[in-house]
C-alpha cells in the first residue's frame, strides 16, 4: 500500500486553523506544508472529485467557504477530513498529502485555469441550485 515504505515521509502534525481555513501537516523529514480547505476540497482523491478514470476529473465549484468540520484518523497510513459541504469519501493518504504539497502551486493554477476555461467559479453564491441527488455517483446513466 502506497505510504507504508519505511523510508516514506509521515506526519508529525496535523493542524486544523479554523478561521483562517488552513490544514498544517508537518512531516517527519522537516517538511512542512499548509493547505486550505478549499485546496484540498477540489483535490479530494475521491471518486466523486476524480472520477473512475483518467480524463473523468469533476470540476468542483463553490469550495471557497468549505470548512473541515473533523478530521478522522485511517489506520496508520491517512486521514479523512469530513467537509462542511457533506463530502466525507476522501481518504488523504500520508503520500498523497506530500505530493499535493510538493506541486501544490502547480495544482492550484491548473485548478484556476480550468475554473476560468469552463466558466466555473469558487464562489457559492455564483451556482445554480444543486440537481436533486441520487444514488450511487452520480456518473453512470
Amino acid at each position: 500500500m502506497a505510504g507504508l515504505r519505511k523510508d516514506d515521509p509521515v506526519p508529525t502534525e496535523i493542524k486544523l486553523h479554523q478561521r483562517s481555513r488552513i490544514m498544517e501537516v508537518a512531516f517527519d523529514d522537516g517538511q512542512r506544508f499548509e493547505f486550505t480547505y478549499e485546496f484540498l476540497r477540489v483535490h479530494s482523491p475521491s471518486a466523486e472529485v476524480r472520477g473512475h478514470g483518467e480524463g473523468q476529473e469533476v470540476l468542483q465549484l463553490g469550495k471557497r467557504d468549505v470548512d473541515i468540520t473533523r478530521i478522522e484518523p485511517v489506520g496508520n497510513y491517512a486521514v479523512r477530513p469530513i467537509f462542511s459541504d457533506g463530502h466525507d469519501s476522501g481518504l488523504y493518504s500520508w503520500d498523497y498529502l506530500y505530493d499535493l504539497g510538493e506541486r501544490h502551486d502547480a495544482l492550484w493554477q491548473t485548478y484556476l485555469l480550468r475554473l476560468e476555461t469552463e466558466g466555473g467559479s469558487r464562489d457559492p453564491a455564483d451556482l445554480a441550485a444543486p440537481a436533486p441527488k441520487t444514488g450511487g455517483c452520480g456518473h453512470h446513466h
